[in-house]
Order: C-alpha cells, then sequence, then structure tokens
C-alpha cells in the first residue's frame, strides 16, 4: 500500500497550495481594481479637456492626433498584463488539481488490480483444497467399488456408469472477479464541481437558478442528507455577497 501513503503526502501538501494561488489571485484582483480606477478617471479627465479644448478653439478636430496620453496607455497595459497573469495563475491551480485527479485514478486502478489478483489467487486456492480433498478419498472404499463394478454386467448403461469405480467429482470454482468499470456513455449527462457523471449519493441544491443541480457527497464534503435547504458552495457564496449588499 506503499502508493497510498505516497498519494496521501501529496494530497496534504495540496490545501496550501490552492490557499497560496488563490491569495495572489486576490492581491492580483486588488491591484487590476486599482490601477482601473486609475486610468478611468485619468480617461475621463483628458476626455474633459479635449471637450473644452474643441469649445475654446484651443484644439483643432484632428482624428489622427485625437487620442490618450501615453500614461493612459500604459496603464491600459499593465491592466491587461495583470489579467493575463491572472489567467496563467488560475489555470495552473487547475492543472494542479487535474494532475491529483488523474494520479487517484492511477491509484485506484492499481488497488482495483490488487484485489482481483487476491480473489484469483485465493480462487486457486480453493480449487487445489477441493481437488486434493478428491484424490485422498480413502482407498479401500475405491477399491471395493471397482470389485462390485467388476462382478456386475458390463454391458448397456449399468457398465458405462460403473467404468472407473465412481462418478468424478465436480470441483466448485469460484466465480472469477468482475469488472465493473464499464465505459461511459458519452451523451450522459454530468453534474457536479467535478462535471462527472451521476454515481453514488447524490444532493441537490435548493437554489432553483443552480445551473450544476446535483452534487455528489464527497465533493461538496457531505456525509449524509443535509436536513433543510442546503445550497452549493457557487450559490451559497452568491448569496452571502446578496446579503452583504
Amino acid at each position: 500500500m506503499g502508493f497510498l501513503e505516497d498519494f496521501q503526502a501529496s494530497v496534504e501538501a495540496l490545501p496550501a497550495m490552492l490557499h497560496k494561488n488563490y491569495s495572489l489571485m486576490r492581491e492580483l484582483d486588488k491591484s487590476l481594481q486599482g490601477v482601473q480606477l486609475e486610468n478611468e478617471q485619468r480617461c475621463q479627465q483628458e476626455i474633459e479637456d479635449i471637450k473644452h479644448g474643441l469649445e475654446s478653439g484651443s484644439i483643432t478636430y484632428e482624428p489622427a492626433k485625437l487620442k490618450f496620453s501615453d500614461e493612459a496607455m500604459e496603464e491600459q497595459k499593465h491592466c491587461v498584463r495583470i489579467a493575463d497573469e491572472k489567467v496563467a495563475l488560475a489555470t495552473q491551480t487547475y492543472d494542479l488539481v487535474d494532475a491529483h485527479i488523474q494520479q487517484l485514478d492511477q491509484f485506484m486502478r492499481k488497488l482495483e488490480e490488487l484485489r482481483q489478483e487476491k480473489e484469483a489467487a485465493a480462487a486457486t486456492a480453493a480449487a487445489g483444497s477441493v481437488v486434493a480433498a478428491t484424490v485422498a478419498a480413502p482407498a479401500s472404499a475405491g477399491t471395493s467399488r471397482s470389485s462390485a463394478a467388476d462382478a456386475a454386467p458390463k454391458s448397456g448403461r449399468s457398465g458405462e456408469r460403473g467404468r472407473g469405480g465412481r462418478k468424478k467429482a465436480k470441483i466448485p470454482m469460484e466465480q472469477p472477479a468482475i469488472d465493473l468499470e464499464l465505459p461511459v456513455d458519452p451523451n450522459e449527462p454530468t453534474y457536479c464541481l467535478c462535471n462527472q457523471v451521476s454515481y453514488g449519493e447524490m444532493v441537490a441544491c435548493d437554489n432553483s437558478d443552480c445551473k450544476i443541480e446535483w452534487f455528489h457527497f464527497g465533493c461538496v464534503g457531505l456525509k449524509e442528507q443535509p436536513k433543510g435547504k442546503w445550497y452549493c458552495p457557487n450559490c451559497s457564496m452568491f448569496q452571502k455577497k446578496r446579503k452583504g449588499k
């Protein structure tokens, strides 16, 4: 089970890494909002100055020359750079979680292979025990039956049934393990934050406008059906923002 310990160690570090990335994204948001506000104020002021210049005649109407200042343009470019950095950070966060999900899938497949190997070994051992018990039957019983069979007429069905002294015993064989991992229908609808098909126990969001509607217990940290109304993380956050206003 060493691979499970490795995965557990890897997962334990994941929350801290996600928290760090989310904190950086919040800082980028604050920085972006500040630069945007400054740029909007600067551009608004420059537009007002151009209007006054046109009205007073100090500025002639030449579309090629009427443009924002270099400072305003640089602020806009800076906003784009911050947005690009935030997108890159969000992509990195997604790839990080996706890598752990793929690693978990690999470990689950490995665990299933080990389970099937153990079941196959147990079935082989059980079959060997039955064969050994059959071969080790008392020789005297076999001899007496053989003698009786030799004395009986060796013709017709009686002779056929007496051949070999006794009928062959049926060896009970354990059914091989059935692989329940069926291919997923590409047309089957997906749900939950994980964007997977329906399986196991699921809970519905009580927000009628929820875009996802249904969630797996494990993905939202539930162990049993919640009492009363329940809202998914996205809808719950949206309601908190509305109440804060």
